[in-house]
């Protein structure tokens, strides 16, 4: 996306993000890639909100601007504006809902930074890259699912199409995924098993 998102769609996205009952005891957090942007890293550290690498040791300083962050965000908070009004439909990162303390959650989310293929060579797994994770989810088996969401209760990203909001979740081990159109705000769900 070339320009800011027009405020009306941002607003549908924020909205979105944050459900009329927010005392559900989950906190949203976003991984943002600092690859996709030069502009992200800078973001996040001026943002006041709580945030970590989630690389671990020193890295270098062009690392340092390209790595994956771990960042809890506040309602109302001028960092998730200009983060959804910048960064939406580039592919800056994903959104997850989670009710568990943000260090915890970080030792979750490493433990995906690197897979390995079929001959055990290591490969880095960029599963915060919303082009990747709308991808991977669905092929999922539920000992997968449960491996990737652990304490996460739900994912949300946005689609090829960045009128779309996808949201993923897991019911009965099952993956549940929901498309949600930002123009109209209506929703379709399928339960297929599966700054600047």
């Amino acid at each position: 996306m070339n320009e800011a998102m027009p405020y009306a769609h941002a607003e549908k996205v924020l909205s979105t993000l944050w459900p009329t009952h927010p005392d559900d005891g989950t906190q949203l957090y976003a991984v943002l890639d600092g690859a996709r942007n030069d502009g992200i890293y800078p973001s996040v550290v001026r943002s006041e909100c709580e945030f970590e690498c989630l690389y671990t040791g020193e890295l270098a300083p062009d690392l340092v601007r390209a790595a994956p962050y771990l960042v809890k965000l506040e309602r109302d908070h001028a960092f998730i504006d200009a983060l959804v009004r910048n960064g939406w439909g580039d592919s800056w990162g994903i959104f997850l809902r989670a009710s568990i303390p943000f260090k915890q959650l970080r030792r979750h989310l490493r433990t995906f930074l690197m897979v390995y293929d079929p001959t055990i060579k290591p490969m880095y797994f960029r599963y915060y890259d919303p082009r990747v994770l709308r991808t991977f989810l669905p092929t999922c088996d539920k000992e997968q699912l449960a491996m990737m969401f652990g304490p996460a209760l739900c994912f949300m990203l946005e689609d090829e199409d960045p009128d779309v909001l996808l949201r993923f979740s897991i019911a009965s081990g099952s993956l549940q995924s929901q498309a949600i159109r930002m123009a109209e705000q209506t929703y379709a769900g399928s339960s297929a098993g599966f700054g600047r």
